[in-house]
C-alpha cells in the first residue's frame, strides 16, 4: 500500500517524507465528517441522514478494497472526490470537492498555494477512507 500512496504523491507533485502522522489521519476523518458523512454515515456505512432526501445510492464505503479484489482504489477515490472522475455535481450524484476546497483556500492561500492544499485535502480524505476499510 505504501507504494501505491507514493505513486499517488509523485502523480500530485508531492513527496513522502516519512509515514502518514496522526495529524493526516485526524485532517481525513474531520474532513470525512464535515463532507462526506452526511451521506455515507458516520462510520462510511452508509445511511447517513441525507439518505431519507436523496433518490441515490449511497454506497458503503467501508468495502471499497472488497469490491476491489481486496486492493484499496486510491487513485480512483482521488479522482471521484476531486471531479476528475465521471461522476459529476448536478448531473451526477457526487459533489466535487476539489472544486469545494479549492474555493475555501484561494483567497488565503493563492491560486498555487490553494492547488497545493487541495490536493493534500483529497489526499488525506482518500486516505482516511483506506484505513476504515473492513
Amino acid at each position: 500500500m505504501r507504494s501505491a500512496a507514493a505513486f499517488v504523491l509523485a502523480m500530485l507533485g508531492l513527496s513522502i517524507t516519512g509515514p502518514a502522522t496522526a495529524e493526516e489521519h485526524e485532517l481525513g476523518e474531520e474532513l470525512y465528517t464535515r463532507y462526506c458523512a452526511a451521506c455515507h454515515g458516520e462510520t462510511g456505512g452508509g445511511g447517513g441522514d441525507m439518505q431519507n432526501f436523496l433518490d441515490i445510492h449511497m454506497p458503503n464505503l467501508r468495502t471499497m478494497a472488497q469490491r476491489n479484489d481486496g486492493v484499496f482504489p486510491l487513485l480512483e477515490t482521488i479522482h471521484i472526490i476531486d471531479g476528475r472522475s465521471g461522476i459529476r455535481a448536478h448531473g451526477g450524484p457526487m459533489p466535487l470537492w476539489g472544486d469545494v476546497f479549492m474555493t475555501e483556500n484561494v483567497e488565503e492561500r493563492g491560486f498555487y498555494g490553494s492547488v497545493l492544499e487541495t490536493r493534500g485535502r483529497v489526499l488525506s480524505l482518500a486516505l482516511y477512507l483506506e484505513s476504515i476499510q473492513e
